[in-house]
């Protein structure tokens, strides 16, 4: 196993992934399924009818999806790492479609918008997808690996800054600058993040066998 944040001891937690219990039919991926369709929908449909009240349902699905599929799967026991892949791609999708439509709607929020979406659809998300470089089930058990990295990312407060703040202090505040301004510390934070990531080093297979190199059995 790779090495571990100090004092975590393997033995008393219940975070490692179990490659027999890998799907991706499960209730959890369902919603994420369902609330992300529904979501870039209403985005769309918002862009059309430039109607700003429509975006903010979207948003709202989004959000509301986001932690259902999350607490389905802690409940029901279907947390697996291909549900968290899915969860963090549905997860850009929606944002992408909210913030695209918010800029068209309101010209003015464009460049806080793609700084933001820089630092959600590039930066996070590499250190989101990182997480499958462990066998821990998603980034919301990075704290067994580094406890910094997951506070200042995975964390509930860390979570509610980066995907809900940004939004409603567009929509609240109205001020494009200010928007910068946060979304230019966000990307200074990921990019403190990734390197201390780049710093801890992600594990590397050794095992160099080739796939499919399963010896035959000899003919009867």
């Amino acid at each position: 196993m790779a090495r571990l944040a100090e004092g975590v001891d393997p033995d008393t937690l219940d975070v490692w992934t179990d490659p027999a219990n890998e799907r991706l039919n499960t209730s959890a991926t369902i919603i994420t399924f369902v609330r992300t369709i529904a979501s870039v929908t209403l985005s769309g449909f918002a862009i059309e009818h430039h109607s700003l009240k429509l975006l903010v349902i979207a948003l709202a699905v989004y959000w509301a999806g986001d932690s259902l599929d999350g607490f389905v799967a802690r409940i029901r026991g279907c947390e697996t790492r291909i549900g968290a892949v899915l969860d963090i791609m549905s997860d850009r999708f929606c944002a992408a479609g909210f913030y695209f439509g918010l800029a068209w709607i309101h010209h003015q929020y464009a460049a806080p918008v793609l700084l933001y979406l820089f630092e959600f659809m590039v930066v996070d998300c590499f250190l989101s997808i990182a997480f499958l470089a462990w066998n821990v089930r998603s980034p919301n058990y990075f704290y067994v690996i580094d406890r910094t990295i997951y506070n200042w990312n995975w964390s509930k407060p860390a979570k509610a800054v980066n995907s809900s703040l940004f939004a409603v202090l567009l929509l609240v505040t109205k001020m494009p600058w200010l928007g910068i301004v946060i979304a230019s510390a966000l990307i200074v934070m990921k990019i403190v993040s990734l390197a201390r990531l780049l710093r801890l080093g992600l594990p590397v297979p050794t095992n160099r066998e080739p796939l499919g190199s399963v010896a035959e059995s000899p003919a009867a």
